[in-house]
């Protein structure tokens, strides 16, 4: 058995077959499939994300001791590194724990991409491939053709082609996706590392924000809902907004 046979057989049939017995479940509505499986994808991640939630909110309690770290052994780098690495071991914290969900969550990106592409297939070629790739259940039968319209966008089409709605989910995307960052991500003691935290917390939202357009918007209707529930959970579980400090403008500077 190939790689692609082997990943269809595991993960995209799968995401496939699940996302049209939605779409019939919700009186036909595809986005109201993507949406679902997104919470879905997340009710099943939810240990990982909560040992991330909870590492985020150790890391923003031990912020004060690690600024004293910062102050102590500045000048003296891997003096600093040690007693960083001592003090997240004691605390239980794994400063790359964060980056597991978001790691998990790639292969889902690739396996809804390729079943967005074949269940709102057009072309010959589509159709013969999502031929091949539909369980022989009744539902999924019943199903087929799926409708790709919701709320004003093509799901099929890039967010580029929708126009103005297009370019409002693109914002949608990239703005969702710096606040969640910006709410899990701990300043770094360590200057030149902050300058390039900051680079990458602004960088990231523009890169998906750029890929919302090229990408079907039913992709980005994933991302969009995926952050916002990212969001909200953040914000219950470790009780605010994390790292995301709102500055009043009539506060004095």
């Amino acid at each position: 058995m190939s790689f692609v046979e082997l990943w269809h057989l595991i993960i995209g049939n799968p995401i496939l077959n699940v996302l049209i017995v939605l779409s019939h479940v919700l009186f036909g509505q595809f986005g109201l499939a993507i949406i679902a499986l997104t919470i879905i994808v997340r009710l099943v991640s939810w240990p990982l994300t909560r040992r991330q939630l909870k590492s985020s909110k150790a890391m923003q309690d031990m912020q004060p001791k690690l600024q004293e770290l910062q102050k102590k052994y500045g000048k003296n780098k891997p003096k600093l590194q040690q007693e960083m690495m001592k003090l997240y071991k004691e605390a239980g914290v794994n400063p790359l724990g964060c980056l597991w969900p978001m790691l998990i969550q790639f292969p889902i990106w690739i396996a809804l991409y390729q079943a967005i592409m074949s269940a709102l297939a057009t072309t010959p070629e589509n159709l013969l491939n999502l031929a091949h790739r539909l369980y022989p259940w009744d539902i999924v039968n019943q199903a087929i053709p799926l409708s790709s319209h919701f709320l004003g966008l093509d799901l099929g089409q890039t967010a580029l082609q929708a126009g103005a709605l297009g370019l409002l989910l693109a914002i949608i995307v990239g703005g969702t996706m710096w606040i969640q960052q910006k709410m899990t991500t701990a300043p770094s003691v360590d200057p030149r590392q902050e300058s390039t935290q900051r680079m990458t917390t602004l960088m990231m939202p523009l890169m998906f924000g750029f890929f919302t357009l090229m990408f079907p918007s039913g992709l980005a209707l994933y991302w969009a809902v995926s952050n916002i529930i990212g969001i909200i959970t953040q914000y219950f579980v470790t009780g605010g907004w994390g790292y995301l400090k709102f500055r009043s403008p009539f506060s004095q500077h």
